[in-house]
């Protein structure tokens, strides 16, 4: 009799339950759909920091390590020396060059003092001779007037026209040495360009060898972490050869892909919480920097070609910079390392106002 009358009851009490219970999944149901109304979520993101490889610019045998794996350093640390000895050698070699061209173009110099004077020497010749020239010219017209005359001998008009014809003959050889010596100064003049230039280029020379010595100091280009250790203390290095990288964890993003029917919405500066998927329940807030000018695919080895004949659509994603805000969790940040994985919601409907959005 009991169970007949308990059956009744639970027969009637169903239809609340059931009732009860797509009341409580249309309340989560409606929640859940006006909070994507306003909120763009996806967990295709991760951390993202400079990590700089550093590659010996010389090449050489690793004289010193400074550092060890994993290891925190400063920018313009030293951190690896090589062996200088052959670049120092070179550096004496390329001083040696500076100092020989530099003495040439004081015998250039020299020379053209040298030719100077020889020029003015010759303008002096020049100016003689063309006394002479005059002297001797009007003696002869003198001299053949009188032979007119009868009023001397042929002899002393002979010595006279001789005295003309060897004055003019000087005239013309101190013409051509005045025309060579000026040539010589003007060849000297440009050899002492030439040793001018020279003098730049060995000088160029030196530059370079001394910044080649430089080069065996490798520091570090940013301060960060040290890591991918791949060298060695006597260890002969190639320049170009990757030697170790530094990450840079003291500045660290975010780089969600959005699916592009998500980023019509957004726009920098809008409002992100990030939640950082190796410490959970932890969340950091962040703001959108800046959009990628090209989807993910079109950065890819291989392209995809959509002229090709086998196009089947395919939602492409858009890589999306995000910052996080320094005034966050200065505890959190410290752990975060770049590659983390992350799950990222955007508040489309509030902006962060006063931050840098590039």
């Amino acid at each position: 009799m009991e169970n007949k009358e308990e059956a009744p009851k639970k027969k009637k009490l169903l239809p609340f339950i059931l009732l009860a219970v797509v009341a409580v999944g249309g309340f989560f149901g409606v929640k859940a759909y006006m909070y994507s109304q306003h909120h763009i979520s996806t967990d295709d993101a991760q951390l993202e920091a400079n990590i700089s490889p550093v590659l010996p610019r010389v090449s050489g045998y690793v004289n010193e390590i400074r550092f060890d794996e994993n290891q925190r350093v400063k920018k313009g640390e030293v951190i690896i020396t090589l062996d200088e000895r052959d670049l120092k050698i070179k550096c004496d070699q390329a001083k040696a060059a500076v100092e020989s061209a530099n003495a040439s173009v004081l015998v250039a110099k020299a020379n053209i003092v040298s030719a100077t004077a020889t020029v003015a020497a010759v303008k002096a010749n020049m100016e003689a001779a063309t006394v002479r020239l005059w002297r001797a010219t009007q003696d002869y017209g003198r001299y053949e007037k009188l032979l007119a005359e009868k009023s001397i001998t042929q002899q002393s008009f002979d010595a006279a026209r001789a005295e003309k014809e060897s004055a003019e003959a000087q005239m013309e050889l101190v013409k051509k040495q005045s025309e060579a010596s000026q040539s010589q100064a003007d060849a000297l003049q440009q050899q002492v360009i030439l040793a001018d230039a020279a003098v730049k280029q060995r000088q160029a020379d030196l530059d370079f060898s001394n910044l080649q010595l430089s080069y065996a100091t490798i520091t570090a280009p940013q301060s960060g972490v040290i890591s991918k250790k791949t060298v060695q203390p006597g260890q002969f290095v190639q320049a170009g050869q990757a030697l170790f990288t530094v990450v840079n964890d003291s500045d660290i993003w975010v780089v969600a892909n959005f699916k592009e029917t998500q980023v019509a919405d957004m726009k920098p500066g809008t409002a992100v919480d990030v939640s950082i998927d190796a410490f959970k329940d932890r969340v950091i807030k962040a703001y959108v920097c800046s959009f990628s000018p090209a989807t993910g695919a079109r950065f890819s080895l291989l392209p995809p070609d959509n002229a090709t004949g086998n196009f089947v659509k395919v939602v492409q994603r858009v890589p999306v910079k995000i910052r996080l805000k320094t005034d966050a969790d200065k505890d959190l940040l410290s752990k975060l390392k770049p590659g983390l994985s992350v799950n990222v919601t955007v508040n489309i409907d509030e902006v962060v106002s006063g931050v840098k959005t590039n």
